[in-house]
């Protein structure tokens, strides 16, 4: 049964690096069976933690049991490939929530299991899209973190097994989620605001030790995890605790600044406005300050070009970067139209900036005058590394949570997922390469020069 197991993960590795969407569940070695119950308005919903993390203890674990009660749903499992994270993930449920969990060393024993009916995934990033290709296919549904994915291989190969699935699949764009942000869109998608003309975006912190983890490198131990295993459809090297626990400062396990920051804020942008990946990307950035081994950048700035593919007189440009070596500026997501400025970081709408009657008169113009009001119920963005139970991820977990009763597609549906993943790689590609990039609808491929 193990080499079975085995040998039906490197076959769903195998198909996932390759691109190619996964085979019948019989290919798979799952049964019909694996799709589990069906479940009933009073049913308890089990749930089980894939990665014990240090963002599901802040944030995922209290947003969760924020609602728990409520809508009868428990944990009962945890999986994770590292004993110590198996063991705290006992103590700490036990704690925090007065029930015991079962552990899994990895997730062949934990989908062998049949009395799991959903997920929570917050593993390495590069992991997001193979573990919960793998959980829908084994009729889970999933709350995943972002980014969904870090190749296009990968996101094509989670869509399709949401797509054939039917299962419910949240991915953690809180933003979705949250008041201030749903009054936004609405507002954009009313067309007071008139069509947008630039956005810009930053994310900018001071913080060395951000994704650094010295202590518990010297103390992880190549026997009590499984490195091979944990390295997926990634080449396979050399046992390294620091590409294991910092994941996010090294490429291919992670693509930092972009999947971890940008993921969120270009969401917003496919939101508001429809349109699901930029039509081009030129990036640069690099390793300006932070040189303690990393390879992915502590310094970019990506310039993208949005708008229909099919009409290049329309359109709107995106300018993102982010810092790790000044926090000055912070958190910023501003549009701009011609008749003002939406920002979502004092949450106001003004005119600032815009077109005012009397130029457009003497251009023989009509003005389009905004009228300048507070979006409803804002929340204001942390910068944290751990935000605890911050009100965006609570609403988020908490309509996944509905979803997973109702069977109603979530605020972050796969396709979101998706559509933020494309538009990280192709920031990444333009910084790897120093050249535009843009992205072929028909192939599904980015295409560079």
């Amino acid at each position: 049964m193990a080499q079975k197991n085995e040998n039906s993960r490197r076959e769903f590795i195998k198909k996932a690096s390759i691109g190619v969407g996964m085979v019948g569940l019989s290919t798979m070695g799952f049964s019909a069976k694996s799709y589990g119950r069906i479940l009933g308005a009073n049913d308890r919903v089990r749930v089980a933690i894939v990665g014990f993390s240090n963002r599901f203890k802040s944030s995922l674990f209290p947003s969760f049991t924020n609602h728990s009660k409520k809508l009868n749903f428990e944990f009962v499992g945890v999986s994770d490939i590292w004993n110590r994270r198996r063991d705290e993930a006992v103590a700490f449920v036990k704690e925090k929530a007065g029930n015991s969990i079962a552990t899994y060393r990895n997730n062949d024993e934990l989908y062998a299991q049949k009395d799991v009916d959903a997920v929570i995934i917050s593993t390495a990033d590069f992991q997001h899209a193979l573990m919960a290709a793998e959980a829908v296919r084994n009729g889970k549904d999933v709350y995943v973190e972002k980014p969904m994915a870090e190749t296009l291989e990968d996101a094509k190969v989670v869509l399709q097994a949401v797509n054939e699935t039917g299962k419910i699949l949240q991915v953690g764009s809180q933003r979705r989620s949250a008041p201030n942000y749903i009054s936004a869109n609405e507002y954009i998608r009313s067309g007071k605001f008139g069509d947008i003309k630039m956005v810009e975006m930053t994310w900018n912190v001071n913080q060395p030790g951000r994704w650094r983890l010295p202590q518990l490198i010297k103390e992880i131990r190549e026997q009590d995890t499984d490195w091979n295993r944990f390295l997926l459809n990634r080449p396979k090297v050399a046992w390294d605790p620091r590409k294991y626990l910092e994941y996010r400062l090294f490429w291919p396990y992670s693509s930092g600044i972009f999947g971890q920051w940008m993921s969120h804020q270009i969401d917003t942008v496919h939101w508001f406005t429809g349109l699901e990946h930029p039509r081009s990307v030129s990036a640069n950035g690099g390793i300006y300050m932070w040189n303690d081994g990393r390879t992915n950048p502590d310094t970019v700035t990506a310039v993208m070009d949005y708008g229909p593919a099919n009409d290049p007189t329309k359109g709107f440009q995106v300018l993102y970067s982010s810092r790790f070596t000044n926090s000055a500026g912070g958190i910023k997501e501003l549009y701009y139209s011609n008749a003002g400025m939406l920002n979502l970081d004092t949450n106001q709408v003004t005119d600032e900036g815009g077109l005012t009657a009397k130029m457009a008169a003497e251009m023989d113009m009509k003005a389009n005058q905004l009228q300048p009001f507070t979006l409803s119920n804002a929340t204001k963005i942390e910068t944290a590394a751990n935000t605890g139970s911050d009100p965006m991820t609570s609403l988020h977990m908490l309509n996944w949570m509905e979803c997973v009763r109702s069977r109603k597609t979530p605020n972050a549906s796969v396709k979101a997922g998706y559509n933020h993943s494309v538009a990280n790689i192709m920031a990444r590609t333009a910084l790897e390469t120093g050249k535009r990039v843009s992205f072929d609808d028909a192939k599904q491929e980015v295409v560079v020069g």
